[in-house]
């Protein structure tokens, strides 16, 4: 490949086959012998396999793209962040999207990885390895998924029947245990809502995978709160690529642009209107900006 090469399209392959390189360790130490530390608490997991799979990844993406920056979960951000020409290129990693899920042997967990051009994504790779979904994505060239079924593009032109809330399904990892105790029984009460709304509510625990799901259909609207940029970044690029919708918002309600910088958001399949969701946000945002007011205006 060209090093000088800096097009969406070659940044997803980079991508693909960066994740697919770290995928077979991944799949080699699912459910052995796992030891986790935790972090900022005792719902945040790390292991020695989220450290070292991003070291891997650091080394490959930065050798194929000299002077790109890596923004890491675990190592946060690494190199100058553009090459000889100037043009800003980076990459945002989560590499393993979903430990707590690795960890206790569950399949739900993904590589992810976002490519950035000039701070706007550009190229998407969600690579889960024990479930078999290979999802990928560049900007204005639609999304894919990698299953074993083949290769099938994931963007549905066909026109959806919307169904009534009822009938949908909705993925979030709301609330948290940070949530709650931020938000108290405020919190509860929402979660309750969506329970008592949708047709089921399920729990993921992986932010990228819940967009991917949103994207080929499997889940009709995805709650992400408290994200950090490598939780949504290469998910939200597969999810709109694929036709469906992005709702980014700050801790006060406002769009937030770039999307993958938002805290908070709601993804939407295809077609899909979720307006109880929508509405459980939105208190989300005035709860969260009401806790930070006075000392924090907007």
């Amino acid at each position: 490949m060209d090093h000088r090469d800096r097009s969406p399209e070659r940044l997803c392959t980079i991508a693909r086959e960066a994740a697919a390189s770290v995928a077979g360790p991944l799949v080699d130490a699912f459910r052995g012998s796992i030891s986790a530390r935790t972090k900022a608490s005792a719902h945040d997991l790390v292991t020695e396999h989220d450290v070292y799979t991003e070291g891997r990844l650091v080394e490959l993406l930065t050798a194929a793209v000299p002077g790109s920056s890596v923004l890491g979960e675990e190592g946060g951000r690494i190199g100058p962040g553009h090459d000889d020409d100037g043009t800003r290129v980076g990459w945002i990693v989560d590499p393993i999207d979903g430990t707590s899920n690795f960890a206790h042997g569950f399949e739900m967990f993904s590589v992810s990885i976002a490519a950035t051009l000039e701070d706007e994504v550009v190229a998407a790779v969600v690579h889960a390895p024990a479930a078999g979904l290979a999802f990928s994505a560049v900007r204005g060239r639609g999304a894919q998924l990698v299953d074993r079924h083949g290769v099938r593009g994931l963007h549905d032109p066909s026109p959806r029947a919307q169904e009534p809330e009822t009938a949908l399904n909705l993925v979030t990892s709301f609330p948290a245990a940070e949530a709650l105790e931020l938000e108290g029984p405020a919190a509860a009460e929402d979660f309750s809502r969506l329970v008592t709304t949708y047709s089921t509510v399920r729990r993921v625990v992986s932010g990228a995978l819940e967009l991917c799901f949103a994207a080929a259909g499997w889940a009709d609207a995805v709650l992400t709160v408290d994200a950090r940029p490598w939780d949504v970044a290469a998910g939200q690029l597969i999810l709109q690529e694929a036709g469906g919708r992005l709702i980014p918002r700050d801790d006060f309600g406002r769009p937030v642009d770039p999307p993958h910088l938002a805290p908070h958001c709601m993804g939407l399949a295809p077609g899909v209107e979720a307006p109880t969701a929508i509405e459980v946000l939105e208190e989300i945002c005035a709860r969260r900006s009401a806790a930070r007011r006075p000392t924090q205006e907007p």
